[in-house]
């Protein structure tokens, strides 16, 4: 599901901005993210997490409560302030997939029992992850509605 806006109350550009006004619901991309790997898209939402070391990644919060959207950029060519963090933004890039090899998904899986504090069982760790984020080239902040 797509949605038509207009591009108003831009407080600030990042990169090359955003190069259009059609949005795809995060949750809708979550939902099926196969269906758009290779695709341009824009997703809009709060900014929730910034990378602290080179301001090379955001996470957006999704519709839908407890889902994200990562948008990761090249390190240097775009830079993302940690008072991003709360701001509204509209984030354009190519849908990518990652496969990750059994190594690398133990890796993931132990940073997340480590960060919620969880047991981490490596044995039951079987199958390849794949990670989906947006590889981004612009994103806007836009002015919180009054």
């Amino acid at each position: 599901m797509r949605t038509l806006m207009k591009l108003a109350g831009i407080t600030k550009v990042y990169g090359e901005g955003v190069s259009g006004d059609e949005l795809i619901v995060v949750s809708e991309l979550l939902a099926h993210p196969d269906k758009y790997v290779g695709e341009t898209l824009r997703v809009k939402g709060t900014v929730v997490g910034s990378c602290a070391h080179r301001g090379c990644w955001i996470s957006i919060a999704s519709d839908k409560e407890g889902e994200t959207v990562r948008m990761k950029v090249k390190d240097g060519v775009i830079v993302f302030p940690p008072e991003i963090v709360g701001e509204t933004v509209i984030a354009e890039g190519v849908w990518t997939a990652n496969e990750l090899t059994l190594e690398q998904t133990k890796q993931v899986c132990a940073a997340e029992a480590r960060k919620a504090g969880e047991e981490y069982d490596e044995s039951k760790v079987t199958t390849c992850m794949t990670q989906y984020q947006l590889s981004g080239t612009g994103a806007v902040v836009v002015a919180k509605a009054e």
